[in-house]
This record gives C-alpha cells, sequence and structure tokens, in this order.
C-alpha cells in the first residue's frame, strides 16, 4: 500500500474520532483493524475450499453442493491452514451489515467474545470495549465502513496490506499521544537500526519488554529479505501492561506470526515468563530511568552478575537481565538513556566498569536527538555479547564506538527519524569491524564516527563509555595539532556534560509532572 492511501486512511480515521482521546480511540480502530484482517484471512480459505471441493481434479473434490456447503463450516479446514476460525456471527459481513444499527457496538463485543471462544490462543487478547466506547454516535459505524475500504489482492498482499496499515496507524498514535504513546512504540527507523546490527538470521529472538511487538516484526522482514523463512527465528516475549500485550498479539497475529508472550501480562523483573529461556538474539527498549521496579525486593536476584541495580534506576537491571537471558554465543541490543554511558551515581559506575571488564560490551552507538515520541531524554544503544569470537573475528578486549549523533533528519517539526543511508552506515561499521560477513567493506576508525578503543584506554577514562570521548571531531586541516586535540577533548566533554543536563531536566520535568506540577 503507498503512503499516500496510507495517510488518507490515518486522516479519515483521525476525523471520526473527534473530542474522543487518543489513547481510547486507538483501540477502537486497530481492534477493528484486526477483526477485518482475521475475518478476509477467514473468507479467502472458505473461497479457496468451495473452489477445491467443485473441482473434479481435487482431492477434496465431493461434488455436491450441500455436502460442499456442510464441509465448509468445518472448522479443521481453517485451522489446519493455520487461520482462525471465524463464526458467522463475527465475520466481517455481518459487523459491516450492522454498522449502522444503535447497537454495533454491542454486536462487535459479540463477535470478539466469540472468536475468543472458538480459538483458544486469543483468549483474553481482544480488547472488548466497543460497548461503552464514547465515540459519538454514528462514527463507529463510519469507522466500519472505512476500514471496509482497505482493498485487498491474494493471501499474502492481504497480510502485508493490514500489516502496513496497523503499523501506520500505531506510529501516528504513537506520535498523538506523545510520552505514554512511546511507552508501547519504538520507532521503526530506530529498530531498523537494532535489527541491521544484531542480523537475527536463525533462532530465538527475545524481547523483555515488547511493547507492540515491532522488534518482532523487524526481525521476521530482515529474515525474509535475506532469503529466511518466516519460521526461522522464533519469537519469546514479556509486557506488563494487559493492554499493550493485546496490542502486541493481534500485531504478531494480523502476520501470521506465533509468539511466546507468556501466559498472562506481567512484570519482568518481579514475575520473569521465561525464567529458561537462552536467546541467541534480545532487542530492548525498556523505559528510561525506571525508578519504580521493585528492585529493593531482588537484592540478591542471581541475574545480577556485574553487582546489584540501584533501587531507583533500573537501567543497569535490564541490562543484566539481558545478559542473563542470552545463549553463550548470543547477542544483544538495547535502548537506554545516555547517563548510562557515564553515571556514577549509587553503583551504577561499578556495574558498568564490571560489564567493562567482563567484556561483555561489544559496541555503543550515540543517537541523535528527538527520535523518540515520548521522552526528550538524550538517547543511546548498547550492544552486548557473551563471547566475542563467534560471528566474526576475535573482538576480545575491544568495544567500538560510533557517535550517530549527527545523523538523521527531521521527519516533522518535532521528530527525527533515521534515513535507509543512516542505518546502513551504522550497520555496515560494526559488520566491518566485526568481519562477520554481512559486508565487504573494510573496516578503518573514522574521526567523529567511528573508533574501536582497547579496553585499557576505557579504564583510564573511568570506564565512562560516551561515544563522543572517543572517536573525536572530524578532521579538518589545522598546524597546531597540540590544540586541536585539547579542543576535540574539551568539546567532546562540554557535549557529554550538556546531554547529561538534558537529561537530568528531563527527569525533573517527568517527575514533577507525574505530581501534577508542569513544567
Amino acid at each position: 500500500m503507498n503512503q499516500d492511501m496510507k495517510k488518507t486512511l490515518w486522516a479519515a480515521a483521525d476525523k471520526l474520532r473527534a473530542s474522543m482521546d487518543a489513547a481510547e480511540y486507538k483501540h477502537l480502530v486497530l481492534g477493528l483493524i484486526f477483526l477485518k484482517y482475521i475475518s478476509d484471512a477467514f473468507a479467502e480459505r472458505r473461497d479457496t475450499l468451495n473452489e477445491s471441493f467443485q473441482n473434479p481434479k481435487s482431492d477434496l473434490y465431493v461434488g455436491d453442493a450441500n455436502q460442499a456447503n456442510v464441509l465448509m463450516e468445518d472448522r479443521d479446514y481453517y485451522t489446519e491452514d493455520h487461520v482462525f476460525w471465524v463464526p458467522a456471527s463475527a465475520r466481517w459481513e455481518a459487523i459491516r451489515g450492522a454498522a449502522k444499527q444503535p447497537d454495533i457496538g454491542k454486536r462487535v463485543d459479540e463477535a470478539l467474545i466469540a472468536i475468543e471462544q472458538e480459538n483458544p490462543p486469543l483468549k483474553g487478547v481482544l480488547d472488548k470495549r466497543f460497548a461503552r466506547t464514547q465515540l459519538e454516535p454514528g462514527k463507529l459505524g463510519e469507522l466500519i465502513d472505512l476500514i471496509s475500504s482497505i482493498g485487498f489482492g491474494g493471501k499474502d498482499r492481504a497480510k502485508d496490506t493490514l500489516g502496513e496499515v496497523y503499523e501506520y496507524f500505531l506510529g501516528k498514535f504513537a506520535s498523538n499521544e506523545g510520552k505514554r504513546g512511546g511507552e508501547f512504540y519504538t520507532p521503526s527507523s530506530v529498530v531498523r537500526v537494532l535489527v541491521e546490527v544484531l542480523s537475527p538470521h536463525k533462532g530465538r529472538v527475545y524481547d523483555p519488554c515488547c511493547g507492540s511487538g515491532g522488534m518482532f516484526v523487524q526481525s521476521e522482514r530482515f529474515v525474509e529479505s535475506h532469503g529466511g523463512r518466516a519460521g526461522d527465528v522464533s519469537i519469546y516475549g514479556q509486557e506488563s501492561n494487559p493492554t499493550t500485550w493485546r496490542l502486541v498479539a493481534m500485531n504478531l497475529a494480523i502476520r501470521g506470526m506465533s509468539a511466546n508472550l507468556g501466559k498472562e501480562p506481567a512484570d519482568t523483573f518481579t514475575r520473569n515468563q521465561h525464567p529458561d529461556l537462552r536467546a541467541d538474539y534480545v532487542l530492548a527498549n525498556p523505559k528510561f530511568n525506571m525508578d519504580d521496579w521493585g528492585g529493593e525486593k531482588l537484592e540478591s536476584d542471581p541475574r545480577w552478575v556485574y553487582g546489584t541495580p540501584p533501587a531507583g534506576n533500573a537501567n543497569f537491571a535490564w541490562l543484566q537481565h539481558i545478559l542473563f537471558h542470552l545463549s553463550p554465543s548470543g547477542s544483544a541490543g538495547v535502548v537506554l538513556a545516555n547517563g548510562s554511558m557515564s553515571s556514577n551515581q549509587n553503583n551504577e559506575g561499578t556495574i558498568r566498569r564490571a560489564m567493562v571488564e567482563g567484556d561483555v560490551v561489544e559496541a555503543m552507538v550515540a543517537l541523535p536527538p528527538q527520535l523518540f515520541f515520548n521522552t526528550q531524554i538524550p538517547a543511546c544503544l548498547w550492544f552486548l555479547a557473551k563471547d566475542k569470537t563467534k560471528h566474526g573475528r576475535n573482538r576480545k578486549g575491544e568495544v567500538l564506538f560510533i557517535d550517530a549523533r549527527k545523523l538523521g533528519r527531521m521527519d516533522t517539526r518535532v521528530n527525527r527519524v533515521f534515513d535507509e543511508t543512516d542505518i546502513q552506515k551504522i550497520a555496515t561499521a560494526v559488520h566491518a569491524w566485526r568481519q562477520d560477513g554481512e559486508t565487504t567493506e573494510a573496516y578503518a576508525d573514522v574521526p567523529g564516527f567511528c573508533r574501536a578503543v582497547k579496553l585499557a584506554e576505557i579504564a583510564e577514562h573511568g570506564f565512562v563509555l560516551t561515544p563522543g570521548r572517543y572517536v573525536g571531531a572530524k578532521e579538518v586541516e589545522d598546524d597546531d595539532e597540540a590544540f586541536a586535540e585539547n579542543m576535540d577533548r574539551l568539546t567532546s566533554l562540554l557535549a557529554e556534560q550538556m546531554e547529561k543536563g538534558q537529561e537530568l531536566d528531563a527527569i525533573i520535568r517527568e517527575r514533577l509532572g507525574r505530581l501534577g506540577y508542569g513544567v
């Protein structure tokens, strides 16, 4: 589906929202998109069966039209083809036919209940709030008509089209909701960087705070774009927010992707749903600087190999949880606040030092501002590996630093995105440094952008992992080398301190906001 069509759909859907809060409206729209998809997939399978029952050359040929009609209602023919069984009252034609009825909200809820009853994997997943919606009278029917207008052609194309619309709407809702939206949606271009660097060709992919599932979707796309099959990666996730847990389940189901999301929505630290999992790849964007994660109850937890995380900040709890769940040859990419690279509050500096000395930090990437919908706190990417001799040359005792703060373009007045060239510039640098076969380019340090640094030098800098401290500035002609060196160091230090100031300012504003004092 082209971009103009998606924009048109969004504009129409958003217009129908009127004064309804975006956070509430989001679930109505995405729930209907999900219902439309599974109903369409069911209808397509039904048409295929009907043709087979009437085709003398088919193994399913029965000849008798009445018998064919009976067989078309046999659920086994659908489930064996991984198609959800949709009862007659829940099929889209029935929903659309009643779209103008005053009780349409109640009918949609009943349809979703029927689908859950008939399909155990969807039990508790669908959000049944249509009867009590605050949407203006008649608007729900108009929304159903709008979603009916999405055109399809062929099973795979239909899946791709609905998936594109779903993902586009997720992003637009995240943008509209601001802070709350960003808690369940990681911008696609940031996810692409993580996926392109990790290159999850085959194996177990895990996200301990999976939000709406963007990491999983991009991982599957990566596999398919490199000639693999959708089933080459197995997906494991966890999400604590019940509403978001339903979103990710629907997001994956739309694409026909199976996943183990745990038995229920649950807190990753206190109710770990995958205690025995050792993943080949971990991708995560946890909430930055989370101060209410329950650390005081977990002081002796076996996950804290490199030190007990402070109760007031979960950054190093996330990093260690992720390392705990990595397989011996696994690798991880994590989005965190910039403070994680340099903070010495409580014992964060001690844990960071232990991780560097333990040689599990593979690469650090400083990100530009305004990439995220939910925060102005400066962010970075941590890439971790338990064994740096795997997936390329032996990188033991070395960390790659990349300063990507000058990359990206402003997509809107307030949000920045990485273009494909930006994503590939970062990924190519990492793959060339690893020499892992993902690129034929030879690695070379690029002043102002990337540099491979030995652990001894990192120790000299107090185990601070801010890339700007190591990559220097872009080369310029200057006769006074001592002056240039000094300026590089000072400007890098100034930038680091300014970023820390921005982060602290954002944290103060956020916490004052929680108390009802907007700044």
